[in-house]
This record gives structure tokens, sequence and C-alpha cells, in this order.
């Protein structure tokens, strides 16, 4: 068997940094929510947001360089419609992240709506995270099935 191309190797490196980047941020994320609502607050999780934004669309392109979960689809190219699932949920997941951003940083205090965007924000982590295992579940479906195969 031939070892995969360096640029293969250089994108799963990358990929493993960003998706490494976004749980640090998800984990300061969760700590912002959990301290108490201030004029100093605001601005941290701005910053948070801001870099999760840039994270979650590098994320789905290093996974989309061959094809979105292209190794799923080689072998069962007819689950193409949960791939396209999962890929446009990425990019919902993207697209409502950006207008809570866009909520947060336009109010003037912070403190009067720390309660709904605490509860707005907790939902679209738990969101990412059950994305994310969708994909993982996905993945290891596909392999124990080529396994069980026999190939």
């Amino acid at each position: 068997m031939n070892p995969p191309p360096s640029n293969y190797r250089r994108d799963s490196r990358l990929l493993e940094d960003c998706m490494a980047l976004e749980y640090i941020l998800l984990g300061d994320l969760r700590d912002l929510l959990e301290e108490s609502a201030d004029e100093h607050t605001q601005p941290w999780l701005v910053a948070v947001l801001d870099a999760l934004l840039d994270a979650l669309p590098r994320e789905l392109d290093l996974k989309a360089n061959d094809g979105y979960l292209r190794e799923v689809l080689d072998e069962y190219p007819s689950w193409y419609r949960h791939v396209e699932s999962l890929r446009r949920e990425h990019e919902d997941l993207y697209r409502n992240l950006r207008q809570l951003r866009g909520g947060i940083a336009q109010r003037a205090t912070y403190e009067d709506v720390a309660d709904r965007v605490r509860s707005d924000l907790r939902d679209w982590m738990n969101c990412l995270v059950a994305h994310h295992r969708h994909e993982t579940r996905l993945i290891q479906t596909a392999l124990n099935l080529e396994m069980g195969t026999g190939d």
C-alpha cells in the first residue's frame, strides 16, 4: 500500500489543527457564558465568535478538498442525500452563528440580553456537537459496513 500523498497529510494536519482550535474556542465560549454579564463579556464573546466564524468555513473547506465525505460516497454513492444534508447543516450552523454574532455585536448593553444570548449560543453549540456526531457516525457506519463485506 502506498503512503498518502504529502498534500493529503498536510491537509489532514490542518484539519486536525482547525478542529482542535474549534474545540478550544467552544470551551472559551462555554466559559464566557458561565461568567456574569458585564461590560467586559461582550467584546470577548464577539472575539470568540469571530474566531469560530473564521474556523468553521476553513474546516468545511479542508473536509471538502477531495469532496465532502468523499470516502463515504466512494463506497456508498447512494448515501449522497445524507452527505449533502450534513454539508447543508454545516452551512446552516455557520449562517446561524453569524446571525447570533451580529445580534450580540449590535447590542448597546450585553447585560440586558445576556440570558437570551446564553440560551441561543448553548443551543447552537449543542447543534454543532450533534452535527459532528452525525458526521462521525456516518463515517463509522461506512467503515463498519466495508469491513463486514470482507473488502
